[in-house]
């Protein structure tokens, strides 16, 4: 499976450099993507922060002098020239740099569910689901609109649980910090099964089950796609969530297709709002349910046929 594009992964202690850039939501998104999945484990740590009016700020953080040429280069492929060159370079003090940068996130709601920081703990209604991320992901926070779209989704296709009938087998493919598994797990109490190919992103998804009282309930193994032996032996899923990228996606669709039970739904995710209809026509066994789009980004919710 391609790496989920809503992470970014760990820096080492006492990142020293900072590379950063304000532009509208799209193309941070897109940049941030981009260098978390160019770079290994340990290597740097991206962040995204609201900078007001549709603008956000991108902040790449190294443990050590980055090459900025090639740096400006990698970002120039997804942003274009004129970004590549507006990006700016800051040697700091050491610091903890991707807890500070998540520290300032707000608390995010979509429909039922509040995603949030350890400092936002106490602010969470108790009229909503709380889930708690650890601030060593930026990525996968709730704050990215693909998360956001995902978990409205879920909140809608919730109401349709329940009632007597057979508790869903539900899957999340490419879980990233875990919160859509976890947000399953904890509305409908039922047990999810999340994969991932990243290592850092499958213990990252482990703990923050734990960290929410999910952790009897959502299973996170490694994976390399629905057609991965831990994905066969427990589908078809009567709920499927699929959000990485569009390339993929159309990848996996006679896999991802065939793990889905019969009236089962589809979650799709991760495409930009004109990458959409590339996606439906890969997965012609689905009738679209529902369009949902955050900050340029779109969220389909397919069901299956017979």
């Amino acid at each position: 499976m391609a790496k989920s594009s809503k992470r970014s992964r760990p820096a080492r202690s006492g990142a020293t450099w900072t590379a950063a850039l304000t532009t509208d939501a799209a193309t941070a998104n897109a940049i941030a993507d981009r260098v978390a999945d160019s770079f290994s484990a340990g290597q740097c740590a991206v962040a995204l922060s609201d900078a007001g009016q549709g603008r956000w700020r991108v902040s790449v953080h190294f443990g050590a002098a980055p090459d900025q040429q090639a740096l400006r280069t990698l970002i120039a492929t997804v942003a274009g020239a004129k970004a590549a060159k507006a990006i700016s370079f800051e040697r700091s003090a050491e610091r903890d740099w991707v807890g500070l940068s998540l520290a300032g996130l707000k608390p995010v709601a979509a429909g039922r569910f509040v995603v949030h920081g350890a400092h936002d703990r106490a602010a969470v209604p108790p009229s909503r689901i709380g889930i708690e991320i650890e601030a060593a992901l930026a990525f996968g926070t709730g704050h990215h609109g693909t998360t956001r779209g995902c978990l409205m989704a879920l909140d809608r296709l919730g109401k349709s649980f329940g009632g007597g009938a057979a508790a869903p087998r539900i899957l999340d493919l490419g879980t990233g910090s875990g919160v859509l598994a976890i947000a399953a797990a904890r509305a409908l109490h039922v047990r999810v099964l999340a994969t991932d190919l990243d290592a850092v992103a499958v213990q990252a998804a482990r703990d923050n089950a734990r960290r929410n009282r999910a952790g009897g309930l959502v299973a996170v193994v490694k994976a390399n796609g629905p057609a991965a032996p831990a994905i066969r032996a427990r589908a078809p899923f009567d709920l499927v969530f699929a959000n990485i990228l569009l390339a993929p996606l159309q990848r996996f669709a006679v896999a991802l297709t065939a793990s889905v039970a019969p009236r089962g739904r589809l979650v799709l995710s991760g495409l930009l709002a004109e990458q959409a209809n590339a996606a439906l026509a890969a997965y012609h066994a689905f009738r679209l349910e529902q369009r949902i789009t955050l900050d340029g980004w779109t969220t389909l919710v397919l069901k299956r046929g017979r």
